[in-house]
């Protein structure tokens, strides 16, 4: 699971404009959204890098087994 869809949503960021900024296809930005695809740890952090948070603060990783 990913904050992803609601931090864009809170600053106004279409889907595009996080792809492009982070170097992936908006499709997918739409995949990781709706859980069809899993972010490497690479970029996960663009992504945090890019809403200027910890990588767990955008994704929830409660159900990874340890």
């Amino acid at each position: 699971k990913s904050k992803i869809a609601e931090l864009r949503k809170q600053r106004k960021i279409s889907q595009q404009e996080l792809a492009t900024a982070v170097g992936v296809t908006r499709q997918t930005i739409t995949s990781i959204e709706v859980e069809k695809y899993t972010a490497s740890l690479v970029l996960a952090y663009k992504i945090a890098r890019y809403f200027d948070m910890a990588i767990e603060e955008i994704f929830d990783f409660s159900d990874v087994e340890v």
